[in-house]
């Protein structure tokens, strides 16, 4: 589905990715995790052509993303839905108008089709209810909700993740991780996630990739991934108390 080859990139004189090489199959949750500045975020990007490698190819599909220009670049962009860290939600509109912005600016979609879309994609993100109200209403779990609707509104193909549990307490991050989940079962699409926090990406991953220092060390499966030997992997683990035991051990996202 996603597929970077050998790529590199720089920022000045510093190399931040580092020959990435991976593959994103098509309907699994590929998660990347690792210290900051590692290059996550930076990954996430190029997947969208935000950032353009210096060397290497980035293909969606068949289809040559990294070096796609005009009306390709906007149809291969049509293809994915991305959910910011912050939300990245307009303060001065509305959840109903925040949600159904991309509709408006990208087809010609009737109001009727628009309210109904939109009141679909909320009760999927469990917001029945709170069109009406403004962002700053909001809690940092609904707000999150609030542009994951918005992120799929479009009926994507692929949904990226940008520290979808950042800032959010525990209680409220494993709430997100179950709607990522569930996205991917409900909705068959692929999804790619960016995080520090390995108990989300343990809980929701199909694999996990971890990047340092621009390279991928190891992309495994999360029971797999806990098991690592990579001393750096294995520090990775050990700094946020992760042992071989835990819920992340349940295997229903690898199977269904």
């Amino acid at each position: 589905m996603i597929r970077f080859e050998h790529v590199i990139k720089y920022f000045g004189e510093r190399k931040v990715l580092d020959s990435v090489n991976f593959k994103v199959e098509r309907g699994e949750t590929f998660v990347i995790v690792g210290f900051s500045g590692a290059g996550k975020s930076v990954t996430l990007k190029h997947m969208i052509r935000l950032l353009t490698p210096d060397i290497g190819k980035i293909y969606v599909g068949d289809e040559l993303m990294s070096t796609a220009s005009g009306a390709d670049l906007v149809r291969l962009r049509e293809k994915f839905g991305m959910l910011f860290q912050d939300a990245a939600l307009l303060e001065w509109m509305s959840v109903f108008d925040n949600v159904a912005l991309p509709l408006r600016e990208k087809t010609n979609m009737s109001n009727a089709a628009i309210e109904k879309r939109v009141e679909e994609k909320l009760r999927q993100v469990n917001l029945d209810g709170v069109h009406d109200a403004m962002p700053s209403e909001l809690s940092g779990g609904m707000r999150k909700r609030v542009g994951l609707a918005r992120a799929i509104v479009m009926n994507p193909d692929i949904i990226l993740y940008d520290e979808p549990t950042s800032g959010l307490d525990p209680v409220t991050s494993r709430a997100i991780d179950q709607l990522i989940d569930r996205m991917r079962l409900e909705l068959k699409v692929t999804s790619v996630v960016v995080t520090h926090d390995l108990f989300s990406a343990l809980a929701i991953g199909t694999r996990i990739a971890m990047i340092y220092d621009g390279r991928i060390l190891e992309i495994s499966r999360p029971r797999d991934f806990i098991r690592s030997q990579n001393e750096i992997v294995k520090r990775f683990l050990d700094a946020q108390y992760i042992t071989q035991r835990g819920a992340w051990e349940r295997t229903d996202h690898e199977t269904q």
